[in-house]
């Protein structure tokens, strides 16, 4: 359990989408295991495992991110790799990072939790500043959360998903169904509708999204969950962090829609 420093609240209630923005930066470094290394990825045998060249030799390494990733990884693509020994590993390497043409993305779902673990610590958030306390992990029902933000009814409770889809500056999620996220939007809606304060953080790991809607193609359950969860009352954030050798950076707020037609005089459709 995390405890923060006591920052008076700016607001109550669901903050304008203006407030939501903090010039603080706050970084988070891609790894904290030794020096990364580039490699040339070769092929996807399973969802959490490629295989890659790396030094002239094939190895494995490997992939926390269990989405598609059919846009980014491509034979012949530079991987970020990073070096794993830990005991009972079957793999020597870590993918952290994939490039798309020169820009970074991040394949490390665990990055987006850990730069909110060090916004929140530095009250990065105008939203979420009135809590002093943060416990990690938390699980209500069958299903776990990843955070919750004070304590009694006045708590609020915050899922962060990790964004690396993004085509013509318009991000979208998910990469691929998610029953256990569609589960968590219903679990977060009825919450909400009994009066719980409830959150949903997208963290873009992309240097040019202008805004986000759900990915109805991909998955259309998930999508409808989302405009139900909002309709009954969860908030919805997101922000455009890059990604760069130097780390995740939280960057501005970008607009969340409901779809693509709820994007007033939309340049996408």
């Amino acid at each position: 359990m995390l405890y923060l420093p006591t920052y008076p609240p700016r607001h109550t209630g669901p903050p304008p989408q203006s407030l939501v923005w903090s010039v603080m930066a706050v970084r988070v470094s891609l790894t904290a295991s030794g020096p990364l290394v580039e490699a040339t990825f070769l092929s996807r045998p399973n969802q959490l495992l490629v295989e890659a060249r790396l030094a002239g030799r094939v190895i494995r390494a490997h992939m926390a991110d269990r989405g598609r990733l059919v846009e980014l990884l491509t034979p012949g693509v530079r991987l970020l790799l990073a070096p794993r020994d830990e005991v009972g590993r079957k793999t020597s390497f870590q993918v952290v990072g994939v490039y798309s043409g020169d820009e970074l993305v991040s394949l490390d779902t665990q990055l987006p939790n850990r730069l909110m673990v060090a916004a929140l610590s530095s009250s990065a958030f105008p939203q979420f500043a009135r809590y002093t306390k943060v416990q990690r992990e938390v699980t209500i029902g069958p299903h776990r959360f990843d955070f919750r933000l004070g304590e009694g009814l006045a708590s609020c409770v915050l899922e962060v998903k990790s964004v690396g889809k993004v085509a013509q500056g318009l991000a979208r999620f998910p990469d691929a169904p998610t029953e256990r996220g569609r589960q968590h939007l219903d679990l977060l809606a009825q919450m909400a509708r009994s009066g719980q304060r409830c959150a949903v953080t997208f963290i873009i790991q992309r240097h040019h999204a202008n805004a986000l809607i759900p990915d109805d193609e991909v998955d259309p359950a998930f999508a409808r969950a989302l405009r139900h969860a909002i309709a009954s009352g969860v908030e919805t954030y997101a922000y455009r962090c890059p990604l760069t050798l130097d780390g995740l950076t939280l960057g501005p707020p970008v607009p969340v829609y409901t779809s693509l037609d709820a994007i007033p005089n939309s340049e996408w459709r």
